[in-house]
């Protein structure tokens, strides 16, 4: 992963950036976040290696390495760090995993993370367009083990499950119950789900059924049907 991210993305910054997009930047951000809360040392690491900043317009790449969510057209906008730490950690706690389903590609940077730590990720991204730029920057980046999909993220897709995790990045009033049906035996599925005040939760794939734990309060963009 670490050769991949050398290279340069879309004719832009290079992955090491410089200034505000620098190295060091980025390791100020992993080390804030290290004090926020208890998340995964490999999320960590991972996230120090990516290049957060070629995942949105150069415009707002000097932002990049700050704790906060940016817009990325669409109406969407690319999650804050503690939050990608935070879910990514979630769901990794437990038996090791295999494929995993993203519901909600977005930019392409969390995706990245899931990537770099699970042999196996399938994304669904309802906008098109979206879809095309985080395909090309995942590429760029030297991510292979990612399958994209244009698609109804609510609905998952069954036919690559079943899947050892399912991450849900938008927010469903009420969780469809299709996610939880791809989920395999001992998965684990997390998300932030309400309509006016969200709750991050995590549910898991039981021998008696789903098991459901509260890991606090959240703030996404709702989950929408369909595809555009």
């Amino acid at each position: 992963m670490s050769d991949a991210l050398r290279h340069t993305a879309g004719g832009r910054q290079d992955s090491a950036g410089i200034g505000m997009t620098s190295q060091r930047t980025r390791d100020r951000l992993i080390d804030a976040l290290e004090q926020m809360a208890q998340l995964d040392p490999r999320v960590l690491e991972i996230m120090r290696q990516i290049p957060r900043h070629l995942f949105m317009d150069e415009a707002l790449a000097s932002r990049a390495y700050e704790n906060v969510s940016l817009p990325i057209g669409h109406g969407q906008t690319i999650s804050h760090p503690l939050t990608v730490a935070r879910m990514t950690s979630a769901l990794l706690q437990g038996p090791p995993m295999r494929r995993v389903l993203e519901i909600g590609t977005g930019s392409g940077y969390q995706t990245a993370v899931l990537a770099a730590l699970v042999p196996e990720v399938v994304s669904i991204e309802r906008i098109a367009a979206l879809a095309g730029r985080a395909r090309r920057v995942l590429r760029d980046i030297g991510v292979r083990n990612v399958a994209l999909v244009v698609g109804d993220g609510s609905r998952g897709l069954p036919d690559k499950g079943p899947y050892d995790g399912i991450l849900v990045t938008a927010a469903p009033a009420i969780l469809p119950p299709a996610l939880a049906e791809q989920l395999a035996d001992g998965g684990r599925l997390v998300a932030p789900v309400g309509d006016r005040e969200q709750v991050l939760r995590r549910l898991t794939h039981t021998a008696t059924g789903l098991t459901e734990e509260r890991l606090g309060d959240a703030n996404f963009v709702p989950l929408r049907r369909g595809r555009c």
